[in-house]
């Protein structure tokens, strides 16, 4: 199914499509309540409360969800630190070492292990959040994101990679 711009227009050619370059980084990530605390080409950091929407059966937040954070993440970092080009993601290897349970708070960062013109990868850590302290204590998941970042921009989204530039040059 296309996606609609919601205005009763021919679908895919508003200029809000698919939301506007000063929405929210990563459209899945907040409508789970995701927030992104710092947003740079060298390092990505966000914080999540896992609720029961991000949940597995179990009551812990699900391994999903975690893969979700990395890949996103990593590929906002990447954006950035490729000058603002299109980039996907071509691998993702995660290790769940510890579970997040409901109520707690989870903080994702993101570091470059490699920058190149191409390739980049990726390190992400989530941890579990010290609720007195708000410090990280301790480590839920590590994931290792390999992006292609030579990905040229499709015509009906430059509107959007022009917004989008103009946003972060704001920061």
């Amino acid at each position: 199914m296309a996606a609609g711009n919601g205005d009763g227009g021919e679908e895919g050619k508003s200029s809000s499509w698919p939301w506007p370059p000063d929405g929210p980084w990563d459209n899945p990530l907040h409508s789970l309540g995701m927030e992104f605390t710092t947003v740079t080409a060298g390092e990505v950091v966000g914080r999540l409360l896992v609720t029961a929407t991000c949940c597995q059966p179990f009551k812990v937040l699900g391994g999903g969800v975690s893969a979700l954070m990395a890949e996103a993440t990593a590929s906002i970092g990447g954006y950035l630190a490729s000058g603002h080009r299109r980039v996907a993601g071509v691998q993702l290897s995660i290790n769940h070492i510890r579970p997040a349970h409901l109520g707690e708070t989870v903080m994702a960062k993101a570091k470059p292990i490699q920058l190149g013109r191409t390739i980049q990868v990726w390190e992400v850590q989530i941890w579990r959040i010290d609720p007195s302290t708000s410090e990280c204590k301790d480590l839920v998941s590590t994931a290792r994101v390999t992006l292609l970042c030579n990905l040229p921009i499709p015509e009906e989204m430059k509107h959007y990679q022009e917004g989008l530039i103009k946003k972060h040059s704001k920061l």
